[in-house]
């Protein structure tokens, strides 16, 4: 026969702390809908190549504009941006407009 004990005295250390939330946790607690943090959207990659040409071209052109006393440099950025630019919009355009 054994005989057990259990200790049913609450001391300091057996006390839980509750969990420290993170920054990200709360946009999930706090939503009404938690869904739409979960919620994926499909994207063709042609659509999100052009998004980064949009982004890529307009920080180069961006760019251009501040190195205006390096003339060189000034107008091969704002050239490259350009491009970078057209680049995109043909790629965001393209799924809509060539149909497979």
């Amino acid at each position: 026969m054994d005989i057990k004990s259990y200790n049913y005295f609450i001391t300091p250390n057996t006390i839980q702390k509750p969990k420290k939330e993170k920054f990200t946790d709360k946009f999930i607690t706090h939503t009404k809908n938690s869904a739409d943090m979960n919620d994926t959207v499909i994207v063709p990659r042609t659509i999100f190549k052009g998004y980064l040409g949009f982004m890529a071209g307009t920080t180069l052109t961006s760019l251009g504009a501040i190195f205006k006393k390096q003339v060189k440099l000034s107008k091969t950025l704002n050239a490259l941006g350009v491009i970078t630019c057209l680049y995109g919009t043909w790629a965001f355009i393209r799924p809509f407009i060539v149909k497979d």
